[in-house]
């Protein structure tokens, strides 16, 4: 099951890379405001909080239950 956890990994680094690559970041950076604050702000910080949860159920998942 560790080459499951290694592809799912794998999966989430491609899905990472697209999130924070140009295309995407040029749709949140038309210079809208919510609350004050750049939307591309809350979209990088919203997107870096959703890999970062991700990840830890990823590797932190385990196949048997500990007793």
């Amino acid at each position: 099951m560790a080459r499951d956890r290694w592809y799912k990994l794998l999966g989430l680094f491609c899905a990472a890379f697209l999130c924070f690559n140009f295309p995407l970041l040029n749709l949140f950076s038309k210079g809208r405001f919510v609350g004050g604050a750049p939307l591309l702000f809350f979209y990088l910080f919203l997107a870096w909080a959703v890999l970062i949860f991700l990840t830890m159920r990823i590797a932190g998942s385990n196949d048997k239950a500990k007793p």
